[in-house]
């Protein structure tokens, strides 16, 4: 049977002794990142070969020995398994380097104010109902009981911090289970602001708008927050006050993504998306507020892990396929369609909802060109960005489509 990968996360209920010891394996950890980063720095301005993680921890070793012999009180995994991210950290910005990306996001130095504060630990690592049995740091108590599947194999278990609240989350590779039998073969799904998702069976998901509601209550902790003196105690307060908010909203939102993909994913067997440029959308200044609120990329990261977790296909439309511009009962695109229009007018004299309208065309993008998609899902630009021009601008013609789909093949 296919193995996967699965990570469970759980709140943790340490006592005084155990948040100490876990406040220690941060500080290794970020110490070791940060010693090991500034080594790659200094070898890169003397042009000399960068040590990998393997090197800089056996470095580590010695030092601990002699100038750092606090280090010996955290577990050996806290500084490896950081000096391994530094690696991976390099290896990403390298690789952006050379796909030519505007952002090539160099590896920083961590803080020990900022909010993301973690360690992931490897090695002898046990799982009970009600506690977890972690390299180094004993027995932590469970806030929620059960949830871990316990014969499993464990490969790794990270412990992180996150508005004054410890969680931890554990890495097993389990068997694949077999999914629930679809309801709809095929489903198109329109993401966008004023609902979260519409689908082309006429199935419409709320916008929990997490920010929006709690935004006034926000700008009032912030507020109160930039009047306290920086680095006292009212100010470290009023900070984890702030962070707790920011905590609930995020919650929230994760927490509606996570019903309607899997959802999604249980009732239907193929999910035709659309590649939405959110960077793009996100200059305009009047929609980005609203726009990041709804977490477009995190609602496809989780449709992606969860169909390969349930032998489904996910199918990504051509990013610039006109779904919204398309009438999905003509094929005619109307150039002209502004984002206020949320009706479409058919030749016929019926309407139907430009959400619902965009959903149907994204489900007609896979039913009249399934031929042309291979059966693992990949995803197949039908145009290239080098090719298009003014024209395509203006008219998306279906027979056009096909006639270079040919044409590349």
């Amino acid at each position: 049977m296919e193995k996967i990968l699965k990570a469970y996360k759980v709140e943790l209920a340490p006592n005084k002794v155990q948040v100490t010891k876990l406040k220690q394996n941060v500080g290794a950890a970020r110490w070791a990142y940060n010693w090991g980063l500034a080594q790659k720095i200094e070898l890169h301005a003397k042009k000399e070969k960068s040590p990998n993680a393997i090197f800089l921890h056996r470095e580590l070793n010695k030092l601990k020995q002699t100038e750092i012999p606090w280090m010996y009180e955290s577990s050996k995994c806290s500084p490896q398994e950081a000096l391994r991210d530094l690696d991976k950290a390099f290896s990403n910005f390298f690789l952006r380097c050379k796909k030519g990306s505007k952002a090539k996001g160099f590896p920083k130095f961590k803080s020990k104010h900022s909010d993301k504060q973690s360690f992931r630990l490897t090695g002898t690592i046990k799982v009970s109902d009600q506690y977890i049995q972690l390299p180094n740091l004993g027995k932590l108590k469970l806030k929620e009981f059960g949830y871990i599947p316990k014969d499993v194999k464990i490969l790794s278990a990270t412990v992180s911090l996150h508005a004054s609240k410890w969680f931890v989350s554990v890495q097993v590779e389990e068997d694949a289970i077999e999914a629930p039998n679809p309801i709809n073969d095929i489903i198109g799904v329109d993401l966008g602001i004023k609902m979260l998702a519409t689908c082309s069976d006429g199935t419409t998901y709320e916008n929990p708008k997490a920010l929006r509601k709690n935004l006034k209550k926000l700008k009032h902790q912030q507020r109160k927050l930039s009047k306290k003196t920086k680095k006292s105690k009212n100010y470290g307060k009023q900070k984890r006050k702030v962070a707790k908010l920011h905590y609930r909203i995020s919650s929230i939102r994760k927490d509606t993504l996570h019903k309607v993909t899997t959802k999604i994913i249980n009732e239907n067997q193929v999910i035709v998306i659309e590649d939405l440029a959110v960077s793009n959308m996100m200059k305009n200044h009047k929609l980005s507020q609203a726009i990041s609120d709804v977490g477009f990329y995190e609602f496809r990261i989780q449709l992606t892990y969860k169909a390969k977790w349930n032998n489904r296909t996910i199918i990504v439309a051509n990013r610039f396929y006109p779904s919204s511009k398309m009438d999905c009962k003509s094929k005619v695109v109307n150039p002209n369609l502004k984002l206020s229009d949320r009706v479409i007018h058919h030749e016929d004299g019926t309407t139907t909802d430009r959400d619902l309208n965009a959903a149907i065309n994204l489900k007609n993008y896979y039913t009249e060109s399934s031929s042309e998609i291979n059966a693992s899902g990949d995803e197949k630009f039908i145009l290239e960005k080098s090719k298009r021009c003014s024209s395509m601008k203006e008219e998306f013609n279906l027979k056009h489509r096909v006639y270079l789909l040919k044409k590349q093949l």
